[in-house]
């Protein structure tokens, strides 16, 4: 269970391509925090992105119960320079974590991985570290970053990984990130809800995936795995990763995952031939960013 990392954004808004439901109220969100407190979940993910997920968790009266990962506005210091970066970083902080969270953070990262190679802004973020005693990080979108940050010194690294995105297991990341004793979060273990949707519910423009999803119902059906089940312990297996960042829509499917997490699985076999048949999944599909392209083409 001290895996298990609890995301927000659905909580602040509308998020991921298989919710029905839209974003949950704010009674439903505190009987989910309440679960996840109950059932040890020590780790929340939140951002200033996520529409007032902030807000919500920052009214949490057992708030203090979790470690609050969040992470700075995208984008946020392209208008700055200098000595400027400093002050914003103090602003956001303060505006953030003090007035929303009302708690300092876990840890704080940047949401915008070309930031890491900008010299001024690291600078500031390691004075950011010693004066507030907050743990850097940065969420980052492909294996090249990520093997940047490792080398530059940040804390704490968030990165996508799931049965179909595994480019990260090619490359020395995992390794070089505990021999600098980073800490590593993966995200996404349901690809935002395509890994569990219906033939019949996928879009046009993800197509593609119908294929993928086929030969992996094929292989998890031979091993007595549902896709749930196959997603969650997918990530929650792998040695290189710390914890497990994954969303919910309602209290009924946190419960399911919490099963998953708690019960005992031999999921070898299974995690082996997963591992073979999706070793290179097209980006058109493991990066969602690149979906809304091509829903606008």
């Amino acid at each position: 269970m001290a895996k298990l990392c609890l995301g927000t954004a659905g909580f602040g808004m509308k998020y991921g391509i298989n919710n029905k439901t839209g974003k949950s109220t704010k009674k439903q969100v505190f009987k989910m925090f309440d679960l996840a407190r109950r059932e040890g979940i020590e780790y929340i993910d939140t951002a200033q992105a996520y529409g007032d997920a902030e807000e919500i968790l920052g009214e949490y009266k057992h708030r203090k119960s979790f470690k609050i990962i969040t992470k700075l506005l995208p984008n946020c210091f392209d208008d700055a320079a200098g000595k400027a970066i400093n002050s914003a970083i103090m602003d956001m902080w303060i505006g953030s974590f003090i007035d929303r969270l009302r708690q300092d953070p876990a840890a704080m990262l940047l949401h915008t991985p070309r930031y890491i190679y900008d010299e001024k802004i690291r600078c500031a973020l390691r004075k950011f570290r010693c004066l507030a005693d907050v743990p850097i990080g940065v969420s980052i979108y492909n294996p090249e970053d990520a093997l940047c940050a490792v080398k530059l010194g940040f804390d704490v690294i968030q990165v996508p990984y799931n049965i179909f995105d595994q480019r990260l297991d090619y490359t020395d990341f995992f390794q070089l990130a505990k021999e600098a004793g980073v800490q590593v979060f993966a995200r996404s273990p349901f690809l935002q809800g395509l890994i569990l949707m219906r033939e019949d519910e996928i879009p046009d423009h993800l197509s593609l995936a119908k294929d993928y999803l086929r030969e992996f119902d094929r292989i998890i059906r031979k091993h007595g795995f549902s896709r749930l089940e196959a997603a969650f312990l997918f990530s929650l297996t792998h040695t290189g990763l710390n914890h497990v960042v994954f969303g919910v829509d309602n209290i009924r499917q946190l419960k399911e995952d919490i099963q998953i997490a708690k019960r005992r699985y031999d999921f070898r076999a299974c995690c082996w031939e997963l591992t073979q048949a999706f070793r290179d999944v097209p980006e058109s599909i493991v990066i969602p960013s690149l979906w809304a392209k091509e829903t606008a083409s």
